[in-house]
């Protein structure tokens, strides 16, 4: 499945929607995406991952990218991850740098 993003930012809260699967052959366009926002210094980021059907280790990867581009004191969101992507943070301990939630606001 292919992979796309989506961002906008309102408020100083970035908000992208990814949809597919994030491996190694698409990270780079999240990546952008990521670049992308940050020069605008958002003070959080929500993730819109219930359509994100897979994500490798090259897409924890880009969860570490944006933390060190957007500064530790920005929180990130996962909104209504799939349990495979849950799994997938819980066994890589990247489930202590996120924050996921049902809905954003909450």
């Amino acid at each position: 499945m292919n992979f796309t993003v989506t961002s906008e930012i309102n408020n100083k809260v970035a908000t992208l929607t990814l949809v597919g699967s994030l491996d190694s052959s698409s990270a780079f366009v999240f990546q952008e995406e990521i670049q992308k926002v940050a020069v605008q210094s958002p003070v959080e980021m929500v993730l819109r991952v219930s359509e994100l059907s897979f994500m490798a280790s090259a897409g924890l990867r880009m969860i570490v990218f944006a933390k060190q581009k957007l500064g530790s004191q920005v929180q990130i969101y996962m909104v209504s991850p799939q349990d495979q992507i849950i799994d997938t943070l819980q066994m890589t301990g990247f489930i202590h740098s996120v924050h996921i939630v049902d809905k954003y606001p909450e």
